[in-house]
This record gives C-alpha cells, structure tokens and sequence, in this order.
C-alpha cells in the first residue's frame, strides 16, 4: 500500500476524505493542526476519527496564527450565525483564516517527503465554501504545480506528488452519502465554528447550517449534540 498524508480536522468533510483515501488502497498518514483555532474539540475530534479508522501514523503539529488576527477562528471575533444560502456566498466570510490552505500543505508536502509519501489529501471543497479563495480548483492546481517543483522527487526525477481533493466538486449532501457507504461514524466528528465547553454543537454558524442540510437531504439524522433542538434533522 502506498501511503498518502491525509489533512484531518476532526470535521465531517475530513473523516470523509480519510475514509476515501483508505477505500482507494492507500495507507493514510493523517496530519492535525493545532493552530490557534477557538477551540481544541476538534483536535480531539480528530483523535477519535484517527482511531476509529485504525490509523497508526497520526501527526499533530502546533503553531499560533492568533498573532496575526484576522479571522473568527483565532479571535475574539463574532462568528455569524443564522446566515442564508445566499449570504454565505457573499464575498469571504470572517471565518476565512489567512493563508491557511497554503500552510497546512505546506506542513503536509514537508511531512509526506519524509515519509517517501508522493500523495496528499486535502477536503477542500468549492460548492460549499464558494467564498474561501483556497478552496478553489486553480488554487489547488497552483499549489500541486509549486509542490512538483519544490521537492526532492522532483529533482531525481520519481513519481511526482499528486494533491488529491476528492470532495471539491461534491455538494454537502453528497459527501455525507459517500461517507455512509464507506461507513464513517459521523457522530466522531465535529464541524461547528463555535460549540460550547460541552462540545455540543451551536447549530447556527454556516457549518452547522451547511452539515445540517447535508443529513436531512440524505433523510438522516446528525447523530451529533447540538446546543438546541437541530431544526433542520
């Protein structure tokens, strides 16, 4: 089995990926990020997806965006709550992290060279998050351009690195049905922009609005807490 480093929030789209990536025959490398983010749920979200997937090699890096400020997620910035389909695709929302993309693979390209990995993961998705401009396809295109010539497989001439985004082209909906039939334990996961010290999720930020839909377009209730009666499952 090759292996592949495969980006792990600890959110839906991610357990998602990592299901894909292992039903594909290879054998994930999942990497979590620990950077600054309003809360830790998701690191130990992460955790729990990793285990119930039977990954052996799970590597968690630290670092600290909130120095640089300019995002709901590493501030005391108010999370937008209650916005419709419409809004949501209006412009960059305030939960866009600067460059985030761009450092997370980083840290992932650095990762999956030394483990003589020539495959990465990533759950960006462009129907969903139209508004993050890392999620797009040309972006991804660029950073795998950039990343076959930055790496030492490129100078000895191996197999270049594939950037693999599985997800980018699928509404909610239609990842969550994947996940269901490669058996992801959804209720493992966390999504929510800003749950409550009882992990329960607020059921209001775009996420939650997003994941919600999701399940109830697939008649399928999201086996995760919620602060609230979910109205949409």
């Amino acid at each position: 089995m090759s292996k592949a480093v495969v980006l792990l929030s600890g959110g839906l789209d991610s357990a998602t990926m990592l299901a894909i990536a292992r039903d594909e025959g290879f054998e994930p490398c999942a990497i979590t990020f620990r950077y600054g983010q309003r809360h830790a749920i998701e690191i130990e979200a992460a955790r729990r997806v990793a285990k119930s997937m039977n990954v052996t090699e799970h590597l968690e890096v630290e670092f600290d965006l909130r120095s640089m400020g300019g995002s709901a997620l590493t501030s005391s910035m108010e999370v937008p709550k209650g916005r419709s389909a419409a809004q949501m695709q209006e412009g960059i929302p305030v939960t866009y992290v600067p460059a985030r993309n761009t450092i997370f693979l980083s840290f992932a390209l650095g990762y999956a060279e030394s483990l003589g990995a020539n495959h990465i993961f990533v759950g960006v998705n462009a129907l969903d998050y139209a508004g993050y401009p890392d999620c797009r396809p040309d972006y991804i295109r660029a950073f795998e351009c950039m990343a076959r010539l930055a790496t030492r497989s490129a100078m000895e001439g191996d197999e270049p690195l594939a950037l693999h985004t599985p997800l980018i082209e699928l509404t909610k909906a239609e990842i969550i049905r994947r996940g269901l039939k490669l058996g992801v334990d959804y209720s493992l996961t966390c999504s929510c922009y800003d749950p409550n010290v009882a992990s329960e999720a607020c059921g209001n930020c775009d996420a939650c609005t997003l994941r919600l839909e999701g399940f109830l377009a697939n008649d399928v209730t999201d086996p995760i807490k919620y602060q609230r009666p979910a109205a949409s499952s």
